[in-house]
């Protein structure tokens, strides 16, 4: 195995934007040479919390490689400004051109955008307008259809409304049905969901992100799906997807990873086979990094 210099002490800021402070963690690159720029774009709600510590050492190993990292909570999330309620998804694009730009200004090296779940979502749609040219795209997991996610997280309320009639799903008002919910979400009324306020306009806009809509042509995209054995095939979904982005014409390198869903288990989990298989990537400085 390939020894890495230590990274140096993570540093925190706040980044000014048109619309409050944006909450960063930089990790900066070891070692006497910069190989790359690196935005990581964390998932929605609860899941970025759960996810925190996979990305937290996912950036130090890329530091110790000679990768700086840059952390950012988006608008309305973490510790950064606004409220959840008052988030947009542009917004939160523009969030990943002010990160894009101050990594750009800081190390004047090749960018790498890195998303997982929702966040490889949003990273797909922001690589179509980015300001600054990106070397490629790293996606942990990626949320494919924003409906069928919006859909998903729904069912958090329904499962709520459920315990609170003691598990008897007949028991549960056709109002706080997964289909119900939506119609009122998307009709225009905000709903909380597992503690976090959301506006029927961001409800919208995920509902409409679909990534088979989103081929990325502009850099390689390294797509990391996770299972719980990394020899069982691709579903359905994901190798039509995959099929889809080849055919358009995308530069794509799907691997299939063992990995606990570390953004949804009850415990702070880790995955050490998925750390290992992204830090891979970044070795060698590979598709033009420097």
């Amino acid at each position: 195995m390939t020894a890495h210099p230590k990274p140096p002490g993570a540093e925190p800021f706040f980044l000014q934007t048109d619309l409050g402070q944006r909450f960063c963690l930089f990790h900066p690159p070891a070692g006497p040479r910069c190989h790359g720029a690196v935005l990581y774009v964390h998932p929605f709600g609860d899941e970025m919390n759960k996810a925190r510590r996979m990305a937290a050492l996912q950036a130090r190993a890329l530091a110790a490689q000679g990768y700086g990292v840059l952390q950012l909570d988006l608008y309305g999330s973490g510790d950064s400004s606004g409220e959840f309620a008052d988030a947009r998804w542009e917004i939160w694009k523009e969030d990943l051109a002010a990160g894009c730009g101050w990594l750009s200004a800081r190390l004047s090296a090749p960018l790498t955008v890195w998303g997982l779940r929702l966040g490889a979502l949003l990273a797909l749609d922001y690589a179509h307008t980015a300001r600054h040219p990106l070397a490629q795209l790293v996606l942990w997991q990626p949320v494919q259809n924003g409906a069928t996610f919006l859909t998903q997280f729904l069912r958090l309320l329904t499962a709520n409304a459920m315990l609170a009639e003691g598990g008897d799903a007949k028991k549960t008002d056709k109002s706080t049905g997964t289909a119900a919910l939506r119609a009122t979400l998307l009709g225009g009324e905000m709903l909380e969901v597992a503690g976090y306020e959301i506006a029927p306009a961001l409800a919208a806009a995920i509902d409409s992100k679909d990534a088979a809509k989103l081929a990325p042509l502009g850099c390689p995209v390294h797509w990391m799906e996770t299972s719980a054995a990394a020899e069982r095939p691709l579903t359905p979904a994901v190798a039509r997807l995959a099929d889809a982005w080849r055919e358009a014409g995308v530069d794509l390198h799907l691997q299939q990873v063992s990995c606990t869903p570390f953004w949804s288990t009850q415990e702070i989990a880790e995955s050490p086979e998925l750390l290992a298989a992204t830090s891979a990537l970044f070795q060698g400085a590979p598709h033009g990094l420097s």
